[in-house]
């Protein structure tokens, strides 16, 4: 492990905005603020929304900086990343942005049922080949259902077309609401202050022409929610290209 990485990791335990619970001390102690992250994160009650796999932590602050009447809370494993986020809520003193250093298989046991007001999904991997695997699939659409209030939002926002179809026939299958649908954001009129907000990688993604995707809908809590075809759904042209959570 490079010396850059080993500062970064060293920094991130001091940052007051960073909580780091990997799988072994997850399973030995659990999670202190379980329920309390307004009260004990965050030092004051309102809405939370969770950004998963927030990568540098760039939409999370950004997210932050738009709303301060919300709580905002960036998830990933990769603490080199999530750092650069992170110092620069530290360093601007932002009090509505705090990072769990996590796995977002287990994110039901870091809030109680209802705990979370909406969801962000930045700019996954859209894992073509395991459907389990990906961040909008029935497997975590009701590991977000064990957080999300009832009807909680969630929102896609992808530079992947196979990602976007598939998880366009999920929410049709199961019969969501649909708030926001669009396979070209900035050039369908419909991006707003929010959506707008560009990360580093999400900008590589537009230098190479590709249109950035972003889809909204509510989640219930009730129903058996079910897998759609996407077999026939063409894989992206770019597959192979290096990915980036934003």
């Amino acid at each position: 492990m490079g010396k850059n990485k080993l500062k970064k990791f060293a920094e991130m335990r001091e940052f007051k905005c960073v909580l780091q619970y990997p799988r072994e001390e997850l399973i030995k102690n659990g999670f202190p603020y379980r329920g309390s992250w307004n009260e004990s994160v965050f030092g004051h009650v309102a809405p939370i929304v969770v950004e998963l796999g927030c990568g540098k932590g760039e939409y999370t602050v950004g997210l932050a900086k738009s709303d301060e009447t919300r709580n905002y809370i960036g998830v990933d494993i990769k603490g080199a990343r999530m750092w650069s986020g992170a110092r620069t809520v530290e360093e601007e003193g932002i009090g509505n942005a705090a990072f769990l250093r996590a796995e977002i298989e287990n994110i039901d046991k870091f809030f109680v049922p209802g705990e979370v007001d909406e969801l962000w999904i930045t700019f996954p991997d859209p894992q073509m080949q395991k459907t389990r695997k990906r961040l909008t699939s029935t497997r975590f659409l009701n590991l977000y259902r064990n957080i999300l209030r009832d009807g909680g939002i969630v929102n896609l926002k992808t530079d992947s077309p196979f990602l976007y179809e598939y998880t366009r026939r999920l929410v049709e299958l199961n019969g969501f609401e649909v708030l926001m649908d669009t396979s070209d954001l900035y050039g369908s009129g419909l991006a707003d202050p929010v959506s707008s907000i560009k990360t580093f990688y999400e900008q590589q993604w537009l230098s190479r022409g590709k249109k950035i995707k972003r889809l909204s809908f509510r989640l219930p809590h009730s129903g058996e929610l079910r897998e759609p075809q996407a077999d026939d759904i063409p894989k992206d042209d770019y597959h192979a290209m290096a990915r980036f959570n934003g």
